[in-house]
């Protein structure tokens, strides 16, 4: 079967659905420039500002968080360009000449002032960019100055700046949306009813990695103190998902999923619960460009194996699935079913059921019983299980 990466939404053509986030991975033009050339179908620009907004960074900048040696988590208090609206305005029309099919969105920041956002804007629609992104989500340093997270946390505000920009963008809009909030759907309605044309979800989640308990000190040590940072990387894919899947029930308008994307695999949920395509920043970071081959190979393989023959397809496949807990089925109970073949007889599901409240399991002649009397088919002895003996 013959399938496709290309899609298309808004008047925009992708080659495939990968785009590199705004980061660090796209503060240079040769730096992005080399990213094309590896096969990135897009990248979202580092955010521009206007030239006078004043940005100080601190050293250290990352921390991250280890399941032995792999890095689950990244956090970072970086902030934004340091480059000037021309170098973007230049390196823009760079781009596009030598590479047109490639999609490039201006991550854009200003001050809560509505000739700032529309001069940047209209410095921005002179170039060949193929859409504005508006970030009213970065959590640290900016938030201070009263923009940043500070504006997508606020519904009123990110429509104002949203209506603002729509009055003078001639490109599509899209709004990234924080996930610091409550209510993420009602930002995103928000901004839709603002007439935003898209939506991105989600920027770092606020957190810090933690404490040296020799020393006390933070993990991201800038001189012995430290900041509340984004973080990011595979502990914020759930969270990520959970944003995507509330915007889509709530809103039509086309979304730029991200959050913890390291695999062809983590696109594909992505897709399913609402994303048009994806952006990836940390798995980059940590990895580099090349991370974009076994991304592409791996989704085409997919796409030919689950007989689909355009991405879009995958678009919305698991959103139906998602509901609220009263909604769920609560009988009949899922039992835990035992291959006593597979059983090593540690008896560890054992004293996991016994010790989180239900006391449903039980080793008899050397074999696992469950008392279905007391079962609510929890499903925690699966998990806990190191032989995979149990299924339920």
């Amino acid at each position: 079967m013959t399938n496709t990466l290309r899609t298309s939404f808004l008047g925009i053509d992708f080659d495939n659905p990968f785009l590199l986030a705004s980061a660090p991975p796209t503060a240079l033009i040769e730096s992005i420039d080399k990213a094309f050339e590896m096969g990135w179908g897009g990248a979202v620009l580092k955010t521009i500002t206007p030239d006078d907004l004043e940005m100080n960074e601190a050293s250290p900048r990352y921390a991250v968080l280890q399941d032995k040696k792999r890095i689950i988590g990244f956090q970072n208090i970086e902030l934004l360009s340091h480059q000037t609206v021309k170098y973007w305005c230049d390196g823009i029309k760079f781009l596009k000449h030598k590479y047109p099919s490639k999609v490039i969105v201006a991550s854009i920041m200003s001050p809560v002032n509505k000739d700032a956002w529309q001069d940047l804007v209209k410095a921005i629609n002179n170039t060949p960019a193929d859409a504005f992104e508006l970030n009213f989500s970065c959590p640290h340093g900016m938030p201070e100055k009263g923009i940043g997270m500070a504006i997508g946390t606020d519904a009123e505000v990110s429509a104002q700046i949203t209506t603002w920009v729509k009055e003078v963008a001639q490109k599509p809009v899209f709004v990234k949306l924080s996930p610091n909030v409550t209510d993420i759907a009602r930002i995103a309605r928000s901004v839709e009813h603002a007439r935003a044309d898209g939506l991105a979800a989600i920027n770092t989640v606020q957190g810090f990695m933690g404490i040296d308990i020799n020393t006390f000190q933070p993990m991201l040590n800038v001189n012995g103190k430290t900041a509340y940072g984004g973080c990011s990387g595979t502990m914020v894919k759930p969270i990520g998902l959970r944003c995507v899947a509330q915007i889509r029930q709530a809103s039509s308008l086309p979304i730029l999923g991200m959050g913890g994307i390291s695999t062809w695999e983590d696109a594909v949920q992505y897709m399913a619960v609402g994303s048009d395509a994806v952006q990836v920043c940390t798995e980059v970071m940590l990895n580099g460009y090349k991370v974009i081959g076994p991304m592409v190979k791996g989704l085409k393989t997919y796409l030919n194996e689950k007989g689909f023959k355009e991405v879009r397809e995958l678009k919305d496949k698991a959103i139906s699935l998602l509901s609220s807990h009263k909604q769920l089925q609560k009988t009949p109970l899922s039992y835990p079913q035992l291959k006593h073949d597979v059983c090593g007889r540690c008896g560890k599901c054992v004293t996991i059921c016994m010790e989180s409240e239900h006391q449903a399991l039980r080793l008899e002649d050397g074999y696992i019983a469950v008392d279905k009397t007391r079962c609510v088919g929890c499903g925690l002895c699966r998990f806990v299980c190191p032989t995979g003996a149990i299924c339920n």
